[in-house]
């Protein structure tokens, strides 16, 4: 009876790892406001409700979403203050 009991307990693993080998994965991603597709730990500046924040494509319950990471946007938009010239 156990030798039976362990046979069908390693058939059971043996098939059920083959059928797990076969499965298909799903992608996770964010969008951005494109539609355009933005891998998981990407980060990039969000504005929404006229708030600019830096924000990354993190999973939170199964599910890809925006996360808040820094007030505010890095920007490469270099405008000279009163009195300075740029060099």
């Amino acid at each position: 009876m156990r030798q039976i009991l362990l046979t069908t307990f390693c058939v059971f693993i043996g098939i059920s790892g083959a059928m797990a080998e076969g499965r298909k994965t799903t992608d996770c991603y964010c969008t951005d406001a494109g539609g355009n597709r933005v891998e998981l730990g990407q980060m990039m500046c969000l504005s929404v409700d006229g708030r600019s924040f830096t924000a990354q494509c993190q999973m939170s319950l199964n599910v890809p979403m925006w996360r808040e990471v820094q007030q505010g946007c890095l920007s490469s938009d270099l405008t000279p203050t009163t009195g300075e010239t740029p060099s």
